[in-house]
């Protein structure tokens, strides 16, 4: 069965905590102990109507302030497809939370309050859409309630939404009118709303395509542990367990060892503590060669057709996570999945200015939730894939006190 991650987004008090609770209610996805319990610590219980909010907000925090802070789990499934739904925080203060939840995500749906429409945590959001490479971007406007089902205002707000996504270059969006509170178009199309005649979000989530482009071009596996266990059944066994970020890997391939650059072959795979002939990009799996080669965590196993030497100067996005303020000479660490190295951040080319989506130039500091364009020096050169690849992304991490920083999203122009 399919597996679609998409994320919430959007301001405080969108309705993005009440959306997914009641996707999950109208999906009967919620177990009746579930409900028993959200009925006791709804805080405005009148009669059987239930708080759907608290089944993603799980902090304590989160619900004595009615707003969500860490990034919430939830998992549901339908006949057709699995879901794993990312609750992000919509207060400018976590966006890093939300770029954590964007990195692994297929879909996200921007939550936009009816009464006040375009904001700039829409555009923010949107912006981290395009930068994440999220293919598929969904506008649900919630609240319509609250403005009496308004088709004018609703067709206002859609044309904001649409000449966002031209501006960031997002195709192909969905622009939908909901109230999560009630239920309407989000499994099932609104009697409120005769004047929509498009899908749900349910109808949506359940059509979208999900690539596999992953499994294109050549092999990407990345070492993250050398297994030697020396025991007397195993005294010589030495296997590379990793992650296959991209293409494939079957016993036999010759492959090429960055950045060594040493040739040599596939002598088995393991998966699951069973030999496999082929490996696939879910999970983890043990790699045997033919030689010993020294090879280490943070090395890649790749295709033998790939000879390239990799990049240690090369141009990123950032996303700034840190109240410690970044600025040009800064010594980082730089860490690309298990690939770790130290780095410095050479030159600040421009800061993105979230609300009229312009660059600001000259720029000495990058400050908290600050998107910026940086050119990065690393001491040991690094694999990058292209733009739509999971391997054009690494964190920034404080050579101190071992903090994350900042999103790295390679830029191969």
């Amino acid at each position: 069965m399919e597996l679609l991650r998409f994320l919430t987004a959007g301001s405080v008090d969108d309705g993005k905590s009440t959306l997914i609770g009641r996707l999950l209610y109208d999906s009967k996805n919620i177990l009746v102990d579930q409900l028993e319990i959200l009925q006791k610590q709804s805080k405005n219980n009148n009669g059987n109507e239930v708080d759907l909010a608290l089944l993603t907000d799980g902090l304590r925090a989160e619900r004595e302030q009615g707003i969500t802070i860490d990034v919430a789990y939830k998992y549901f499934s339908t006949p057709r497809r699995k879901y794993i739904i990312a609750d992000a925080p919509g207060h400018i203060q976590y966006t890093r939370n939300m770029v954590t939840a964007a990195s692994t995500a297929h879909a996200i749906i921007v939550l936009v309050d009816a009464r006040s429409g375009v904001i700039e945590q829409t555009r923010r959001h949107s912006y981290i859409a395009s930068l994440m490479n999220i293919r598929h971007v969904v506008f649900a406007i919630n609240k319509m309630d609250l403005i009496d089902y308004d088709q004018v205002q609703f067709e206002s707000i859609q044309e904001q939404c649409l000449s966002l996504c031209s501006q960031l270059q997002l195709s192909n969006p969905f622009v939908i009118p909901i109230a999560a509170l009630h239920g309407d178009n989000i499994t099932d199309s609104s009697l409120n709303m005769p004047w929509y005649s498009g899908p749900t979000i349910l109808d949506v989530l359940e059509e979208l395509p999900i690539e596999e482009d992953v499994r294109i071009g050549a092999a990407h596996f990345q070492v993250q542990y050398v297994n030697r266990p020396q025991t007397n059944e195993l005294h010589d066994f030495r296997g590379y367990m990793g992650s296959l970020y991209q293409g494939e890997l079957s016993v036999g391939d010759v492959v090429n060892v960055f950045p060594s650059g040493i040739e040599t072959k596939v002598k088995q795979i393991w998966s699951a503590g069973e030999l496999v002939q082929t490996t696939s990009t879910q999970g983890v799996h043990t790699l045997e060669l033919e030689d010993d080669l020294d090879i280490s965590r943070g090395d890649v196993i790749r295709s033998a057709n790939q000879s390239h030497e990799g990049v240690s100067t090369f141009k990123a996005r950032l996303c700034w996570f840190s109240e410690k303020k970044g600025r040009v000479g800064m010594k980082v660490l730089l860490q690309q999945h298990s690939a770790l190295s130290r780095a410095v951040i050479t030159s600040i080319e421009y800061k993105v200015d979230i609300q009229e989506l312009k660059r600001i130039e000259a720029i000495e500091e990058i400050a908290l939730n600050d998107i910026v364009f940086v050119t990065i020096r690393s001491q040991k050169p690094l694999l990058f894939g292209d733009l739509n690849s999971i391997q054009n992304r690494a964190v920034l991490i404080d050579e101190i006190n071992h903090q994350t920083l900042a999103a790295v999203i390679y830029n191969s122009n």
